[in-house]
């Protein structure tokens, strides 16, 4: 309310274990673009049996799958790496779509949970 120029891009914490729907929501009415921060969780997910389990029926990775997942939701995701397989698999994701049963099993696995600083309670 107090920005004279909106932002085009909000750049945040965003993962299975973190979906911010509510923010996510603000930001598409608002006409702002959600950005994911730490899309892996810091690699946290990369064990998690739901995620590999969907990971497994497309046949992709666990990363895959996630990565995905934010595009599906609208959200833009630049998973950081510095392993050249890494970087060409995180690519590999636009010849496969998860079901709304699949979504719905991401989306579930919510639990409000950071891997960053909260920026709403951040001493500067």
């Amino acid at each position: 309310k107090d920005a004279e120029i909106k932002p085009m891009i909000n750049q945040v914490e965003y993962h299975p274990r973190l979906t911010q729907k509510e923010l996510q929501a603000f930001c598409k009415e608002q006409g702002i673009q959600m950005e994911a921060w730490s899309p892996l969780m810091q690699g946290q997910l990369l064990d998690n049996e739901t995620l590999q389990a969907i990971a497994e029926k497309h046949g992709k990775t666990t990363a895959q799958v996630i990565l995905r997942w934010d595009l599906q939701n609208g959200v833009i995701t630049i998973p950081k790496s510095t392993k050249e397989h890494r970087i060409i698999a995180n690519a590999d994701v636009f010849n496969f779509e998860l079901t709304k049963e699949d979504m719905e099993k991401i989306d579930a696995l919510n639990q409000n949970h950071r891997v960053g600083p909260d920026p709403d309670n951040f001493d500067f």
